[in-house]
């Protein structure tokens, strides 16, 4: 249910941070990736290597001494969702007046993300008139409490105060994170089409699936219903319904068979086929002297002649022919066109990284730096977002 989804844990400095240890646990198995600040005191109760060994990431413990720039704002912007556990009285008091004394509340004054809180403390500190002012001045700012509970407290005491148990907290980060009923359902389509002379040969080219993959990982990852067709094997978040083609009808049948909201048509869909694929192996000794082609089916026109229709977006892989690109945005009746010179070096079939340029329907472009392609991905989205706001 979680999977691909980003948790930042923050651990503060409270006995009950070895409880944190096993919710980090519980969310790497349900397929979270995770995280973890860890305060100077959270260090006194657990150690930094157990949270790396859970992770498999060291946990971030210092606003100055990492290698990033600014690790406060970078881990704001990649967590879907902080978790502050355990709370203690005084993390509560600095994030209820925006104080950024150390990591963990420069990190959450630096977030959009929601913020589910577990606080726990003594009965007395918990029952004091100013927590209770602080917890209700982060209600009001968005924050969602869980617990505490009820029970036995550090020293020997017991009383209202008591960490929520992990599988609560992980109950309640998977209805947080669990994508509304009317969530925007996705079809992504990825990878290049392979279309066969014979048994053993086919007609294809470059594309990896690699830019489609990371679309499909990137709506997944914001609680989208994501269904991806694709002809590549790549690795992909496991919310994400995956069909898997390898010829342009067959990938054809496949798109018609899911309805959607959006439809990102990435994949590199061959524009011909063999019209007499050999059952059998063609043999060098019986010569091949050419091969007859037909067109394959536009995949694209089918979704855009849908009624309702979906928000499309289309891709135009071209060696250097901007105008063709715009052309084909408006032949094709696109919301989205994205266009990349597949001729230049770090933005062809295969890399990393892609530099596109953003086609609108009025024919107006938008020039994108080379980027990694999950960022191309996660600033698609944001623009298809956008997009379907504009329509209303």
């Amino acid at each position: 249910m979680l999977g691909g989804r980003r948790v930042l844990l923050a651990v503060t400095g409270g006995v009950a941070a070895y409880k944190t240890a096993y919710l980090a646990r519980r969310l790497v198995e349900n397929g979270a990736e995770v995280e973890v600040i860890i305060t100077e005191s959270g260090l006194e109760f657990v150690g930094a290597r157990t949270f790396a060994a859970i992770t498999g990431s060291p946990p971030h413990t210092d606003l100055f001494a990492a290698d990033e720039v600014s690790p406060h704002t970078e881990l704001a912007r990649w967590a879907d969702l902080i978790v502050v556990a355990p709370a203690t009285a005084a993390t509560i008091a600095r994030l209820a007046n925006g104080l950024s004394v150390d990591l963990v509340s420069a990190t959450l004054l630096a977030s959009t993300a929601p913020v589910l809180i577990a606080p726990a403390m003594h009965t007395e500190m918990w029952e004091h008139p100013a927590t209770q002012r602080n917890i209700e001045r982060l209600r009001a700012d968005g924050y969602q409490l869980v617990g505490p509970g009820t029970g036995a407290l550090a020293g020997g005491d017991s009383g209202v105060g008591r960490v929520a148990e992990p599988e609560e907290i992980l109950e309640r980060i998977e209805s947080m994170l669990a994508p509304p009923g009317d969530a925007l359902s996705f079809l992504v389509t990825a990878g290049g089409t392979r279309e066969p002379v014979d048994p053993v040969r086919y007609l294809g080219n470059r594309s990896s699936g690699k830019m489609g993959h990371a679309i499909a990982d990137e709506a997944a990852r914001r609680g989208m219903a994501v269904t991806l067709v694709t002809t590549s094997s790549l690795p992909v978040t496991p919310s994400v319904k995956v069909v898997a083609v390898e010829t342009a009808a067959e990938m054809l049948d496949a798109v018609a068979g899911v309805e959607a909201d959006v439809a990102v048509m990435a994949a590199a869909v061959a524009d011909f086929r063999p019209a007499h694929p050999s059952a059998t192996k063609v043999a060098r000794s019986d010569g091949l002297e050419s091969i007859d082609l037909k067109p394959n089916p536009d995949i694209l026109a089918s979704v855009v002649a849908r009624d309702p229709r979906p928000y499309v977006v289309g891709f135009a892989a071209e060696t250097g022919d901007l105008a063709r690109a715009i052309e084909k945005s408006k032949s094709k009746d696109v919301d989205l066109m994205i266009y990349n010179d597949v001729t230049e070096p770090g933005s062809g079939f295969g890399t990393d990284t892609n530099r596109v340029t953003v086609i609108d329907a009025d024919g107006v472009t938008d020039d994108w730096p080379m980027l990694g392609k999950d960022e191309v991905a996660v600033r698609l989205v944001d623009r298809i977002i956008e997009g379907l706001e504009a329509r209303g």
